[in-house]
């Protein structure tokens, strides 16, 4: 399976802030419909195997570690600075709390926030706050607390893809915090909600924000505590016996530990040196679904917004990919089933555009081209007859041995076709720089998992693109590709905002910078004795969304001994 490319990855390069980066854009309608992300309705999770699906109604039993296994290691916790993937959204949720959740059917609910609203015509946004909330250093969680938190992100390294379009973040009383924007946004909860893209949503206390060390001194008002941090090794956090939350979080304290490697993480696990782990490699995963000494869940059946998705990158302004007839061709070889069957151990789905089945995003027909060598063979020719050249070109990928196997899979099946493919293994810190700067021609590449589109409208849009810069890494400038994304930002209806992103898919699948290959399964994996970690609840009382990307929610997890 390929390494994945995240958003903490090439955030962590620093460049965006070089690149003067602004997201700016609208988007209309109401907390609980418009600005669904499209979950299965009633979803919390996916697929569970032999053992406990991560759900029980038995009574709970206070007390407890839980060490938790995860793919990587954190920068910090500053919600403005640290770029969080999976493994910092978990950190994040044990000692901070977001202002909104997911809700099992996908509508974004309040959360720290006892509610979100927006003005008139969704230009403002009203935040009421909790009463009674405090961080963990005793301090009140007002009004004037959540908008210092705001405004700190805002400020920060993340913040530049809010900056373009928040005006104003004020205090108007103790328990009101008002967001003003340059335009309306309909999906301005979602970016709330804590998960991937969505940090902004993570408050924190004004004495963190006041700590030179902050970053590494979490203090929020999340169910547990931070206690230590010790880098590549472990983060520990106790139980806030004073959470907000009455009667959880249960487990008296929970600790993360870092296994970068995913056959090691698994081998812990067996071996009784963690007690959960997340992962999404396609081995781990048939190792683990049917095996009933196990509790586990995956999102192979149920997604909300987007998951990871999986394909080749093109630079659209290199000579060779500004030719549709090569993009085309390039679609056309490659055999996604037999991909998957090989590269993929038959986990991953392939798909043929940004969305999957079972959101309202996602269109039955897509207009990819089919599996098709004979004409992709046929296009190769005309192209070389027209230009005089072969069609020739590298295909960059990070070193990871299943990923160098799926990019040599790769190069087999374009090169079967008469396509000259140069294979380029470099680091992946390099590679996310060749992105940003445009000093690649394709490469193997995996991005997009958001619980909302709009979280992604920084790397389709056109305007996203600033001359030698782009976190819009393909560089395509089709300009109805934004009408169809700022129609989803503005409109107050659901069915138009879903119709706007099926449109926006179909166009990139006209234009081609992308050609799609699978979509990653994620799995939480957990021994017998760890209960309810798949089971999140709204402070309503309602189902929250379970697992997303590996992500879960941590107060109301309990250990049976």
């Amino acid at each position: 399976m390929p390494d994945r490319i995240d958003r903490r990855s090439f955030l962590a390069r620093g460049m965006l802030t070089a690149s003067g980066v602004a997201v700016g854009g609208a988007g209309a309608g109401s907390l609980l419909a418009a600005c669904s992300s499209g979950g299965s309705s009633g979803a919390s999770g996916g697929s569970s195997g032999g053992g406990s699906n991560g759900i029980s109604s038995a009574t709970p039993k206070r007390g407890g570690q839980l060490i938790f296994g995860v793919e990587a290691e954190e920068q910090g916790f500053d919600p403005a600075t640290g770029r969080f993937d999976e493994t910092g959204v978990d950190y994040a949720r044990t000692v901070f709390d977001p202002l909104t959740i997911l809700a099992a059917d996908g509508s974004v609910q309040p959360y720290l926030a006892q509610s979100v609203s927006p003005n008139g015509d969704y230009s403002q946004w009203t935040i009421t706050t909790r009463p009674n909330v405090n961080f963990h250093d005793g301090s009140v969680c007002d009004a004037a607390a959540v908008a210092g938190s705001l405004e700190h992100f805002v400020k920060g390294l993340l913040g530049v893809t809010l900056r373009g379009i928040i005006s104003n973040i004020s205090a108007p009383t103790s328990n009101t915090v008002t967001v003003t924007l340059s335009q309306p946004w309909v999906a301005f909860p979602a970016y709330l909600a804590g998960g991937i893209g969505g940090q902004a949503g993570y408050i924190i206390s004004p004495s963190m924000i006041a700590n030179p060390n902050g970053s590494q001194n979490p203090v929020g008002t999340g169910p547990f505590k931070f206690q230590e941090w010790v880098p590549n090794d472990h983060f520990t956090a106790v139980r806030n016996q004073n959470y907000w939350r009455a009667g959880l979080p249960y487990l008296d304290s929970i600790t993360y530990k870092p296994i970068v490697d995913s056959e090691q993480r698994a081998n812990a696990l067996l071996a009784g040196n963690i007690d959960i782990m997340h992962t999404d490699l396609p081995e781990s995963i048939l190792q683990f679904r049917a095996n009933s000494s196990y509790g586990y869940i995956d999102d192979s059946q149920h997604v909300v917004g987007e998951p990871d998705m999986g394909f080749i990158m093109l630079n659209l302004t290199v000579d060779t990919f500004k030719d549709i007839r090569v993009r085309r061709a390039m679609a056309m070889a490659i055999d996604r089933q037999q991909y998957i069957r090989v590269i993929d151990k038959g986990v991953n789905p392939t798909e043929d555009q940004m969305f999957v089945r079972g959101t309202p995003y996602y269109t039955s027909d897509s207009g990819y081209p089919a599996y098709n060598p004979s004409q992709a063979r046929s296009l190769v020719q005309q192209v070389a007859r027209d230009t005089g050249k072969p069609v020739a070109f590298q295909l960059s990928s990070t070193t990871g041995a299943s990923t160098v196997q799926a990019v040599q899979f790769l190069q087999n099946q374009l090169q079967a076709v008469g396509m000259q493919v140069q294979l380029n293994q470099i680091q992946q810190a390099d590679l996310i720089n060749d992105a940003l700067g445009g000093a690649y021609e394709a490469v193997l590449w995996r991005q997009f998992a958001a619980v909302d589109p709009d979280l992604n409208y920084l790397f389709w849009s056109p305007t996203e693109i600033f001359g030698g810069l782009a976190v819009n890494f393909a560089r395509n400038s089709d300009n109805q590709v934004e009408t169809y994304l700022q129609t989803g930002r503005r409109s107050t209806d659901p069915a138009t905002r879903a119709t706007a992103y099926q449109n926006a898919a179909k166009q990139i699948n006209q234009d081609l910078p992308y050609i799609w290959l699978d979509r990653a399964i994620w799995a939480i994996v957990a021994n017998s004795k760890v209960q309810n970690f798949n089971n999140p609840t709204t402070p309503a009382g309602g189902k929250a969304y379970g697992m997303i990307v590996g992500t879960i929610w941590t107060p109301q997890i309990w250990l049976s001994s």
